[in-house]
């Protein structure tokens, strides 16, 4: 099951005329004539509405009345209300699928729009960076974005984390719940990992054509489960859920605010605003000032996090030794 914003079905169409009309019982009748589709027509709508998570109370001689909204995110529901000029204006809907962010590159070569939103339910084939398995069940959110950066090349390292300091910006505005980041683009709550980032992006001549953010969030999500897949994996570090801060927000209202947080970011590095972005970042990470191992190419390394570079490197201090890491694992040791 897939949907868009911008097919006006007629699914879409019954439901819209609900929504404008939900303090009053419609009649079959009432909905056929206006939208000009049998009543036969209306009835099925009216089931797949309520099989989206809808409520729709139906009573006779009088109708049908939109009493709930449903909890999914579908595209109609992210679009309305969105407070972003380019971001989100688009969505795709599955209930599930391989990767969105599979998905998103797909869309991307066929399409140049900028700020399209790729949600799904739940993800069979997730991936987390260095091409790890990211378990992706129903009651999290899992979401990519298309965008096409006038951005410096330089900057694709530092987006990642710009995008973990928004999406921290938007738990602790609609969730009241405070985030600390671990580099390079972890969100954790008391060292478990909350939510994670993944960055796809494809050059031509010397700047990017597409730049796909891959997003996950543990939303309400089942952290035993997730625990029994994860627990033996190198640099397992634990699992946190919103759902456990008694987070009572709807999902949408956080994606809706994430990409209003993000927008803003991204218009400054496209106008090369860093400097914001990292003080910014670093005043909630949990690494900066913090022991640490990293695995790298020349083998691992041990030190205190200084601080991030210009273009989001990592700058550790080993003794009289002095390093800079743009990818890697890291491993706190200690505070």
């Amino acid at each position: 099951m897939n949907y868009n914003s911008f097919e006006n079905t007629g699914l879409i169409k019954v439901l819209k005329f609900l929504k404008i009309h939900n303090t009053e019982y419609l009649s079959g009748q009432d909905l056929s004539d206006v939208l000009r589709i049998s009543r036969v027509a209306v009835w099925k709508h009216i089931k797949k509405i309520q099989a989206l998570g809808y409520t729709v109370e139906s009573k006779q001689k009088e109708g049908y009345k939109l009493t709930k909204n449903s909890e999914l995110l579908l595209p109609w529901e992210i679009i309305s209300g969105l407070e972003t000029k380019v971001l989100g204006q688009q969505a795709y809907y599955f209930d599930s699928i391989d990767s969105t962010q599979s998905q998103a590159l797909k869309i991307a070569n066929e399409s140049k729009k900028e700020g399209t939103i790729i949600i799904s339910e739940k993800q069979t084939g997730g991936r987390g960076r260095s091409g790890r398995k990211w378990i992706s069940p129903k009651g999290g959110i899992w979401f990519s974005i298309i965008l096409h950066p006038k951005f410096d090349i330089s900057n694709t390292t530092l987006f990642p984390i710009a995008s973990s300091l928004a999406l921290s910006y938007a738990i602790e505005k609609t969730c009241n719940v405070s985030t600390e980041l671990k580099w390079p683009n972890d969100l954790t709550i008391k060292g478990k990992k909350l939510a994670g980032m993944l960055v796809d992006a494809t050059f031509e001549s010397n700047r990017i054509e597409n730049l796909i953010l891959g997003v996950g969030i543990n939303f309400n999500v089942n952290i035993k489960e997730i625990e029994k897949e994860l627990k033996k994996t190198p640099n397992y570090y634990g699992v946190s859920s919103l759902n456990e801060q008694k987070n009572r927000n709807k999902p949408v209202e956080l994606i809706q605010s994430f990409l209003s947080e993000l927008e803003k970011v991204y218009e400054e590095l496209n106008n090369n605003q860093t400097k914001k972005i990292i003080v910014e970042w670093t005043k909630r990470s949990s690494t900066i000032g913090k022991k640490i191992e990293v695995n790298t190419n020349d083998g691992k390394i041990k030190g205190e996090a200084i601080k991030i570079d210009y273009d989001g490197g990592l700058i550790i201090k080993s003794k009289s030794k002095t390093n800079k890491i743009i990818a890697g694992d890291i491993i706190h040791l200690s505070k």
